[in-house]
């Protein structure tokens, strides 16, 4: 059992589900040489995944909490009361798609991820309340942070400027319990 609420990260500058952007028009300086040894790459969306950050919990409806006002211990049940989906958040300038990061990421880690994930309604859990103490329980769905670097290759084998991306994607649905 936790001893304090779930941190919550900062996703000030995510977007929910986020789909790439519009890809940005590249004008080289000199036009490509269009000749038969000309250099040629082939056009893609990068994603490197670098760092694998802890893995945060994003409740689903409200916090559950009970106190055992007496001297021995209780035993505190728990339901979610609500049902709620939760996504991938990424901050903006993804080059490529959702799931190509997660791929990646995936690859990387050794992980199984979701684009998103549902906590239901009616998940029950119980847990032993020691005496003069609250239990807490939320129910919802841990997310793994990871910060990575996108960036677009074209044809003539410029890239775009290359970007930091964070993101927070869907591990699994959960409780986060913990006693005060």
């Amino acid at each position: 059992m936790n001893t304090a609420p779930p941190e919550e990260p900062e996703e000030t500058d995510l977007v929910e589900n986020s789909e790439p952007e519009q890809e940005p028009t590249f004008k080289p300086e000199k036009p490509p040489v269009d000749t038969p040894d000309a250099e040629y790459c082939s056009p893609r969306n990068v994603y490197i995944p670098k760092t694998k950050g802890k893995r945060y919990h994003k409740g689903v409806g409200p916090t559950n909490s009970n106190y055992n006002g007496t001297s021995r211990t209780a035993r505190s049940s728990f339901v979610s009361e609500v049902t709620g989906e939760v996504g991938v958040s990424v901050t903006a300038g993804l080059s490529g798609s959702v799931s190509a990061m997660i791929a990646e990421i995936e690859a990387k880690y050794e992980v199984n991820l979701s684009a998103k994930l549902t906590a239901k309604l009616g998940n029950t859990i119980a847990v032993d309340t020691p005496p003069k103490k609250t239990s807490n329980a939320r129910y919802g769905v841990y997310r793994l942070k990871n910060t990575g670097i996108s960036y677009r290759i074209y044809s003539n084998c410029q890239t775009s400027a290359k970007k930091t991306i964070t993101s927070y994607t869907p591990i699994r649905v959960g409780w986060y319990l913990w006693e005060d």
